[in-house]
């Protein structure tokens, strides 16, 4: 018996979950529709795939929220997972399952999965015989994505930094890269058997300011942490940023170093993609703003050539969206897409540059790092501030890099701390911004541009 297989049978002998039968799972995944198969959609269509989100505690209201979904043309279905699970914490889940399900009151911010088991799940995910997102914010996925690749969940988004760096405070980060470690090679197993299991960094981190070139430096280490184990189809991602040009900028320059890192590592043959989030950060309160700004990501999508947008809703700044205004939102997204065309192709190449030197940089500084294993260097760097993640929780993470809107409302750093941003780049990001302000004013500055969208 392997490592992995003995790790296995230990995560799985969990007692909240019912006997898992390994062969049964593996005879499944072997058979599975490849229309569960989120790799296999974005290798047979040429459309904008639109996912929205979505999560109920209840069997049967996430089975009705999926039937919304599937009348407003959805192409990827959402299985968003409560906080209680994302801490790992199966037993108070299980508590207000039952609580929601006696009263038919929420007690519960997402599904269960692991107390609703995968026998009960798959039942649903193969109904609606759509691929499955599983956005669930754990550093400790572990169990969970057993239950969801066993419930036919094909997609599994997150990773070591992006599942930890924005939402946890005190999680030790290198029990994270290990526990990821087990989720890639449980992915690449299972890939083996049919088409393979999407995995998808999250983009976004913190949604507060974060430049280009960090969310760029992660998405590309999270991708090359799970090729090395053997993942076969990678989605790099970001949000909208609060400016077209630098999102049409990022949007380049992520899918063209994905490509070159990747078969830096001897990885060509893995399919990688390129996902957009609509805006992440605070909303208006004004419902007809926030249809238009979600119309603005839209367009800004297509323009940036993702292969999959994933949607917001116009309830956003007021509470936790109905189904409806989910169903509307990738409704009316599907419309802007279908309508769009002919888009002009905006180029900036000075951008394009100081954005790719400052990646390669830290890359570079990343790489160097004494340490023996990817991982191990990834962890010393962002413990040594390499990398730094404006605004996270996290106690390990610097917070040293201050960052500013310039008049454009592009992100710049005005302060890169022990981030190797190299000279030219720094001077050329502060050259775009009013510093002869006071620290009072720039204060007041940086609060304004994160909640710039209000």
């Amino acid at each position: 018996m392997s490592q992995l297989q003995e790790e296995r049978d230990i995560i799985l002998s969990n007692e909240n979950v019912d006997a898992f039968d390994f062969e049964e799972v593996r005879e499944f995944v072997k058979n599975a529709d490849e229309n569960l198969f989120i790799s296999h959609h974005f290798a047979t269509q040429d459309k904008m795939l639109v996912q929205p989100r979505g999560g109920f505690p209840t069997y049967e209201k996430q089975y009705a929220l999926y039937e919304f979904f599937v009348d407003a043309n959805v192409d990827v279905l959402p299985l968003t997972i409560d906080s209680n699970t994302r801490l790992n914490d199966y037993t108070t889940a299980k508590k207000m399952l039952r609580l929601s399900e006696a009263n038919e009151v929420d007690m519960l911010n997402g599904y269960p999965l692991v107390n609703h088991g995968y026998r009960t799940t798959r039942k649903m995910m193969t109904h609606f015989n759509l691929p499955v997102s599983l956005r669930h914010g754990t550093p400790d996925a572990r169990l969970l994505i057993e239950i969801a690749i066993a419930s036919g969940i094909f997609e599994i988004e997150g990773g070591p930094i992006t599942y930890l760096l924005p939402y946890s405070k005190n999680f030790p980060l290198d029990k994270a890269f290990l526990y990821w470690k087990y989720v890639e090679r449980v992915c690449a197993d299972y890939s083996s058997l049919n088409k393979p299991i999407n995995r998808e960094s999250f983009g976004p981190l913190t949604a507060t300011l974060v430049p280009p070139s960090i969310t760029i430096v992660i998405q590309l280490l999270e991708m090359l942490l799970s090729l090395e184990e053997g993942v076969k189809s990678f989605s790099v991602s970001f949000s909208q940023q609060g400016s077209m040009l630098q999102d049409i900028v990022t949007g380049k320059v992520t899918r063209r170093l994905a490509e070159y890192y990747a078969a830096q590592i001897g990885c060509e043959d893995a399919s990688i993609h390129l996902v957009y989030h609509q805006w992440m950060g605070a909303f208006p309160m004004n419902r007809d703003s926030a249809d238009q700004l979600i119309n603005m990501s839209t367009v800004i999508a297509s323009m940036v050539g993702a292969d999959k947008i994933i949607t917001k809703t116009r309830e956003e700044a007021v509470g936790i969206p109905t189904k409806e205004a989910n169903a509307q939102t990738v409704a009316n997204t599907q419309y802007t897409l279908k309508i769009l065309g002919g888009l002009p192709a905006i180029v900036d190449e000075q951008e394009e540059e100081i954005l790719t030197a400052e990646v390669h940089a830290i890359m570079e500084a990343v790489f160097n790092d004494p340490a023996d294993t990817l991982w191990r260097k990834v962890f010393n760097s962002i413990k040594n501030g390499i990398i730094d993640v404006p605004f996270s929780p996290h106690i390990i993470n610097h917070n040293k890099m201050i960052t500013i809107r310039d008049p454009q409302k592009n992100i710049r750093i005005i302060d890169r701390g022990s981030v190797p941003i190299p000279d030219h780049c720094f001077e050329y990001e502060k050259s775009r911004c009013d510093l002869d302000k006071d620290t009072t004013s720039i204060v007041n500055d940086i609060i304004h541009d994160i909640g710039i969208m209000q």
